[in-house]
């Protein structure tokens, strides 16, 4: 297939506009070239990005796809009558039809992110990611009273991703902490832990996709073998039930289904918005 290109345009950040348009775009087969454009908000960049769009047009032969979350009138009717292409406006297909059923005007907001000075989420969030830096792979056992969850699971099972995920995201205080041999010998959970064990949820992963992430990390080491990677994450497992802990594999799962499986095990109101 031709390439086609799909643009993002926004008078904000696009980061709307962006994942909203890919996770329709992901029930097509084809991959398209991204151009993201975010803070258009004068008419001046608006004709801007018609040229933009337009000169794309010329040169693939294709109508490019635009998603589009502009909330200035006049900036979209620019968009609208001049780009070539085919044009998703995203508030104009469900913010206006939406206040007519309410009976009530939308704020037109600029952006997610506008006026974060008066936002109190947005600065627990920044104190989130901050907490879980701070308690990544076990590096301080301080203030573990103020974390919203506590994962634990072997090394590379996917752990600081999903604790930074649950801080930017859900603004959780995540700290991660690794099992290793000195557990294992022990067969408990770190000192450090056990106060807070209502906290705790583990991974796990399939001893061979541990085996084949690891040794993209040091190749061919004893930290990589197979056979090491079945010994920790047996371990790890009967640790796991031993100590009652809630636990999930990994292997197949994202980042977002991790995260959504803990949230709803530790703290379901999070998921309500």
């Amino acid at each position: 297939m031709p390439t086609r290109t799909v643009f993002f345009i926004s008078d904000g950040t696009g980061i709307t506009a962006e994942t909203f348009g890919n996770a329709i775009l992901a029930q097509f087969e084809f991959k398209p070239r991204h151009v993201r454009l975010p803070f258009i908000d004068s008419v001046d960049k608006a004709h801007q990005v018609v040229r933009q769009v337009n000169h794309t047009a010329e040169l693939e032969g294709r109508r490019p796809i635009v998603f589009t979350t502009l909330v200035n009138v006049e900036i979209l009717q620019v968009i609208e009558q001049g780009c070539k292409a085919m044009l998703l406006d995203m508030f104009g297909t469900f913010v206006r039809p939406l206040e007519i059923e309410l009976g009530m005007k939308s704020n037109h907001r600029v952006g997610r992110f506008s006026d974060i000075s008066k936002n109190q989420a947005y600065h627990d969030r920044i104190e989130a990611i901050n907490f879980s830096l701070a308690h990544d792979d076990g590096q301080s056992n301080r203030d573990l009273e103020q974390a919203d969850v506590i994962l634990v699971g072997v090394s590379r099972s996917g752990k600081t991703p999903t604790s930074l995920y649950l801080a930017m995201q859900y603004g959780l205080k995540a700290a991660n902490y690794p099992l290793i041999p000195d557990d294992f010998e022990r067969q408990q959970l770190p000192g450090a832990l056990l106060p807070h064990r209502k906290k705790i949820f583990g991974l796990t992963i399939q001893p061979e996709r541990l085996s084949e992430i690891r040794n993209e990390r040091r190749p061919n080491s004893r930290y990589a073998a197979l056979e090491n990677c079945r010994m920790e994450v047996a371990e790890a497992e009967a640790m796991m039930r031993r100590a009652g802990i809630r636990w999930l594999s990994t292997t197949t799962k994202s980042i977002e289904e991790i995260a959504t499986t803990i949230l709803q095990e530790v703290r379901p109101e999070r998921l309500e918005y």
